[in-house]
């Protein structure tokens, strides 16, 4: 119950360290149980916002679809350990955040993230369930005791306001998405009926829930399944656009290239922009060992594994602009996928979890991310330069996360390597198989694009670059024979 209170500080300076003002602290209609429960329910929303948009990275076609449930994803587990972190220090283990909160919580989330249709599921999240859930967080931050609490405060506070960021984005995605379908279908009724019921029961199951937080009082029973509707199944093959042209193409080798020391810096860069882009190819992997260790795995291995995938995501934006930078169309180069699409269809998840290790590592020595940087910063490009100088550090915290969450499970660090070694080698390129299939012809693109990087230097193509042609038929990108 408020009470008008009088108190004058010492000169009238803001009291209680600007927290907030007298007459709110004297006010006690909180409890700790209260904010507890709430990041309790909060918690299980952000953690299925991550894994829900972690499991869709492989088989969205989408490149901008992809990176934003990259970054997207690796946001909510942020939430996720701001929010775990918040509970166990109101709360002696077991803190019960692996419970189901609600069924009605469930029920959501579950046909949410069962939309057959990627426009279906991002319009829901962006125009519906996010604003639910920032609503709930504005609340917690405004409602819980500003002094008592305060930690519980800041927390809600930091998360509301970058979901705030989160919501713009998105809805303008899920708007873009919207406005493609209405074009391709002409505005088809059926569709929208079809969406708007879909809509109304996820809302009945938050409604039966009490909505996000639990707050609103409800005696409405958890509606059936979504008729039709299947348990979500990630899907392991990865997808992409019409943009990407010739994906299975394999005729150019850039390692081969970048590690010549016959070859110009400057005309290295174009290969480093081209293996930044390439990158897409390990969120895509990574997501896969995200997925099938979800249970195998505590969460401070997802959660780091979280921001290592969102880094490799902004590596391949990194080279997505470079070669904007440069006035280059990268659709006209073929983005190879064969990386994590053979890795996800023929090795198990410890093994590919061995080769993403072995690569890593082997990025450390001065052969690794720091020539790159060097040839980066010799080549004048001051683009690419602060691109591999950030990703050379992005790199040292992967092989961090490696050796803590992928060495323990051996002898040494050695056997860690030969095992990632022996695992990477036992994946088939399909080099040959790919061109007999028809799905490529492994054609040189090389010359065409070092051709046209030249016109915008105004500079003469060097000979023996412009004849480079080596492939990855008998080697993989570190260079090693393959039998």
């Amino acid at each position: 119950m408020s009470r008008d209170v009088s108190y004058p500080t010492y000169r009238n300076l803001p009291p209680l360290a600007g927290v907030c003002s007298m007459q709110r602290a004297v006010q006690a209609e909180w409890s700790l149980d209260e904010s507890v429960d709430r990041l309790k329910r909060l918690h299980y929303v952000m953690r299925r916002l991550h894994e829900a948009l972690t499991a869709r990275i492989t088989a969205e076609p989408i490149y901008e679809l992809k990176t934003l449930f990259a970054h997207h994803g690796y946001l909510f587990a942020e939430h996720v350990e701001a929010t775990r972190k918040r509970v166990s220090e109101m709360r002696e283990p077991p803190l019960g955040l692996d419970r189901v909160p609600h069924a009605g919580l469930e029920r959501a989330f579950d046909d949410w993230q069962s939309a057959p249709q990627t426009a279906d599921l991002v319009a829901a999240l962006y125009h519906h369930l996010l604003p639910r859930v920032h609503r709930a967080w504005q609340d917690l931050r405004d409602q819980a005791h500003p002094l008592a609490d305060a930690p519980t405060v800041r927390t809600a506070k930091l998360i509301a306001f970058e979901l705030e960021e989160i919501i713009r984005c998105g809805q303008r995605a899920a708007d873009c998405l919207d406005d493609a379908e209405g074009a391709n279908n002409a505005g088809d009724s059926k569709d929208a009926d079809a969406r708007d019921a879909w809509l109304q029961h996820l809302m009945d199951a938050l409604a039966a829930a009490g909505q996000i937080d639990g707050r609103e009082p409800s005696d409405q029973p958890v509606p059936d399944p979504w008729p039709g509707s299947e348990p979500y199944r990630y899907d392991p093959v990865p997808q992409r656009d019409e943009r990407f042209r010739d994906p299975y193409n394999a005729g150019v080798n850039p390692e081969a290239f970048l590690y010549d020391p016959g070859f110009r810096p400057r005309d290295k860069t174009l290969m480093m922009y081209y293996k930044r882009i390439r990158e897409l190819d390990v969120p895509e992997m990574m997501a896969s060992i995200l997925v099938e260790m979800r249970s195998e795995q505590p969460w401070a291995f997802h959660m780091e594994m979280s921001r290592q995938l969102w880094d490799e995501a902004r590596h391949a934006m990194m080279g997505e602009v470079g070669f904007v930078s440069q006035g280059i169309d990268w659709t006209q180069i073929p983005i190879n996928f064969t990386w994590s699409l053979n890795l996800n269809s023929q090795l198990d998840v410890w093994q590919r979890h061995g080769v993403l290790f072995f690569i890593e590592q082997g990025l450390m020595p001065r052969t690794g991310k720091r020539y790159e940087y060097e040839v980066a910063y010799e080549s004048g490009d001051p683009l690419a330069a602060l691109f591999q100088d950030f990703d050379w550090a992005d790199e040292v915290l992967h092989a961090q996360i490696g050796r803590r969450w992928y060495v323990p499970r051996f002898k040494s660090l050695n056997e860690a390597m030969q095992y990632g070694d022996e695992c990477w080698s036992k994946v088939l390129s399909h080099w040959q198989s790919y061109r007999d299939q028809g799905l490529t012809e492994h054609h040189n693109w090389w010359p065409a694009l070092y051709t046209q990087a030249c016109q915008n230097w105004g500079q003469a193509p060097d000979a023996a670059a412009l004849a480079f042609d080596k492939t990855y038929e008998n080697s993989r990108a570190d260079l090693e024979e393959l039998d």
